[in-house]
């Protein structure tokens, strides 16, 4: 074992040097390189852009709110588009990736469930979006249908992994009891991972409130297809309304997942959320007699 003098006194390094680290550092350098000259990117092409950039930014300002009840009215679709279909999404994800959890299923419930849990990560939302299209039509069926196969992938990984590294002792303590399997995983499992759960949904459903703006454009609903139509219209000032709409939503969005974690993992009161100030650790006092 390397002790801490023996690395200061330069007997040992623990981030040793050899060639292979400059030979792929010099292998990427060349390889980005190659691609940007098989890609034709050039600095004529950065510069052309930047004065296109700059022209197009022109001429989203100032931005146009004349048409709020149409922008309101995809936003309002957006979000109960993301809110239902993170609802659906974790009530599935959470039976299937226990399925997937190697520590307490057998193998025969896992690999099946892992195989849900890859196919539903294997495609973009947008791309699913395209394919529920498809099959069901425009709207925001189309749409809650695609958010629920992501909301699936993602969070029926990160449960799966969050299992994976529980503490068996405390399963094992509470099967020592002859508790059910229920109660094994009411009593043993979700306090080890309810927190880290919790962070997970609340993560799932700001991200789904930015997809939700994604499927739109290709028809599933929300206000994507309103903000898809501005831009066919080259009607740039309303395209920059409907994008500072989208930013607010989403900072709200993130401002109640925080107060959300806040009070399920924290143990914060609402009095604690509004002056903002830290939660108060619970502690049980004993007054002695």
């Amino acid at each position: 074992m390397t002790t801490p003098a023996a690395v200061a006194d330069g007997r040992s390094d623990p981030f040793r040097r050899g060639p292979w680290p400059r030979v792929a550092a010099v292998a990427l350098v060349l390889y980005v390189i190659y691609a940007c000259a098989q890609m034709e990117i050039s600095w004529e092409r950065l510069l052309t852009g930047l004065d296109n950039g700059a022209r197009f930014l022109g001429r989203l300002f100032p931005p146009n709110f004349s048409r709020g009840d149409l922008l309101v009215k995809g936003l309002l679709e957006s979000l109960q588009i993301a809110v239902l279909a993170s609802t659906l999404g974790i009530a599935l994800a959470m039976p299937i990736g226990l399925a997937a959890a190697r520590n307490l299923m057998p193998a025969w419930a896992t690999w099946p469930a892992r195989f849900i849990i890859v196919t539903a990560r294997s495609f973009h939302p947008v791309i699913v979006a395209i394919l529920f299209v498809k099959a069901v039509g425009f709207g925001a069926l189309a749409g809650i249908l695609a958010l629920t196969v992501a909301s699936v992938g993602f969070i029926g990984k990160l449960f799966t992994e969050a299992i994976e590294e529980i503490s068996l002792k405390q399963v094992e303590a509470v099967r020592a009891t002859g508790a059910s399997f229920a109660s094994v995983l009411a009593y043993g499992v979700m306090p080890q991972v309810f927190s880290r759960f919790i962070g997970f949904a609340t993560y799932q459903l700001d991200s789904n409130l930015r997809n939700s703006t994604m499927v739109g454009i290709v028809g599933a609903g929300g206000i994507g297809g309103t903000l898809f139509a501005a831009f066919q219209r080259f009607d740039y000032d309303f395209v920059c309304a409907i994008l500072i709409a989208i930013i607010s939503v989403i900072m709200a969005g993130e401002i109640l997942a925080t107060a959300v974690r806040a009070i399920f993992i924290d143990n914060a009161t609402l009095a604690d959320l509004l002056l903002r100030r830290q939660p108060r650790a619970r502690v049980d006092v004993r007054e002695d007699d």
